[in-house]
């Protein structure tokens, strides 16, 4: 899945995978040695996510219903903890993403694929 940034015309993700279950959603990069430029994982539905036993930082995005982003996280750390109020998924991405994008809350993202 390709996710895009149509507020600010920039690609967040061309290569983005989902995880629903309730499996996929626990495991999330668990186990990663890195997330590559141009990978995301989308966790839905999701209002909080964690980096313990992680081996590198993440970007995070927080989005409601309308795919508008409600918070940013940037350069989570591993072990460390992030939520955010109300019903969401969270966006994943490869730390320093949401700086090199412009990301912001408000902002409306395009899924495709």
């Amino acid at each position: 899945m390709r996710i895009s940034n149509q507020t600010r015309g920039t690609e967040l993700a061309s290569d983005a995978r989902v995880a629903r279950s309730l499996w996929s959603r626990a495991v999330g990069l668990l186990g990663k040695p890195s997330l590559p430029a141009g990978q995301a994982l989308l966790i839905e539905p999701c209002s909080s996510v964690h980096t313990a036993f992680m081996r590198f930082a993440i970007d995070v995005l927080y989005v409601d219903r309308e795919r508008r982003v409600v918070k940013s996280v940037a350069n989570l750390k591993p072990f460390r903890v992030s939520a955010a109020r109300g019903r969401c998924s969270v966006i994943e991405l490869p730390s320093g993403t949401i700086a090199a994008s412009k990301t912001a809350a408000g902002d409306q993202l395009t899924f495709e694929g």
